[in-house]
């Protein structure tokens, strides 16, 4: 579910679909790991809107596979201003204009992953920040509190996007072999955000985990 390019903060592919049945869409390109960027984001938002109910903080990058001592500084930073700092900064946005608004509040859902509880091999930038995905929900969901401000967070396993294309030629696995993982269909994560999305602010889903039911992810390694 995770986009692919750091530079996509709200992607819609199938905007005349979406524009069918909301009325209209509003698609701003932004990059995520730029301040100035971010806040042209929202600003637009608030322009377009006068409000925002919730940010799915969902841009996120993949570096090349490597064992954590040949990983480059250059993918190490790549994977930090995306999937952390991106969502870090987003959550900022969102946050103030939730915290103003009126009524006040509104529903942060972050992105994360599997790998926020168990790392692939080779992955050490992807699993670090997403771990680090998870402090940030939690600390997001504290500071929330007095604003109605709700914040949530999906982790992921397995749903068939071009970032897992890949999985059914083979993935390594924790004792080294390459192996088929089998893939569930995005749809019903999509689903799962929305029905994160459509809790009332009184209510929260803070974690959920989705997984594809036969991955290796229970019992991993």
């Amino acid at each position: 579910m995770e986009s692919s390019g750091a530079s996509v903060v709200y992607k819609c592919q199938a905007l005349d679909a979406v524009a069918g049945e909301i009325g209209a869409a509003l698609v701003v390109e932004a990059n995520v790991t730029d301040p100035a960027s971010v806040d042209r984001l929202f600003s637009r938002v608030a322009a377009a809107h006068g409000r925002l109910d919730l940010l799915f903080n969902n841009a996120g990058i993949f570096t090349p596979a490597a064992a954590i001592d040949a990983v480059s500084l250059e993918d190490w930073r790549a994977s930090v201003d995306t999937n952390l700092t991106g969502a870090f900064l987003c959550t900022q946005g969102a946050f103030r204009m939730m915290k103003r608004q009126d009524p006040r509040g509104g529903r942060i859902i972050n992105n994360g992953s599997v790998s926020a509880h168990v790392p692939r091999p080779h992955s050490a930038p992807y699993a670090a920040t997403k771990h680090a995905v998870t402090g940030l929900t939690r600390a997001t969901s504290l500071d929330g509190r007095p604003y109605d401000i709700a914040c949530g967070q999906i982790d992921i396993g397995n749903a068939a996007t071009e970032m897992t294309d890949g999985f059914a030629a083979g993935v390594r696995q924790a004792d080294g072999s390459i192996r088929q993982e089998p893939v569930m269909d995005a749809r019903h994560v999509a689903e799962a955000v929305l029905y994160m999305a459509g809790l009332p602010l009184s209510a929260n889903v803070q974690f959920m985990t989705l997984t594809a039911t036969a991955m290796p992810f229970i019992g991993r390694g």
